[in-house]
């Protein structure tokens, strides 16, 4: 098991850009492949970007590729999520989540999860 806990969100105008931190606990983050998701109101919680447990392999939705970048450093136990050229439609409370092994980008498929982050883009 390992404990998370993200920082970093914040107001943001369209266009501009934030850098997620998720912070975790324990010596065996390293063997964890990270996930970032996130939920708007009214909505189910959706994959955004994933990064296996070497960072060798990574992962994105269709609506970020290009715009977000995840990555980590295992030496800091932490997994970070770049986000440019930020749009409305991002707003959201974004959540970091861990699994030690990977099969699907859902959210189901991952076991641990922090409390999240909310991030707002105005227009």
């Amino acid at each position: 098991q390992v404990q998370l806990v993200e920082s970093g969100g914040g107001l943001v105008q369209a266009g501009g850009s934030l850098r997620l931190s998720c912070a975790a606990s324990g010596r065996t983050f390293s063997s964890y492949a990270m996930g970032w998701f996130r939920q708007a109101p009214g909505k189910e919680r959706e994959f955004v970007a994933a990064i296996s447990w070497s960072g060798g392999s990574t992962y994105y939705a269709d609506s970020v590729k290009g715009r977000f970048t995840i990555s980590r450093d295992n030496a800091k136990n932490t997994v970070y999520l770049q986000m440019n050229s930020l749009k409305p439609e991002d707003t959201a409370v974004y959540y970091c989540a861990a699994v030690l092994e990977l099969s699907e980008v859902v959210a189901g498929s991952f076991t641990d999860w922090g409390q999240g982050t909310q991030v707002t883009v105005s227009s």
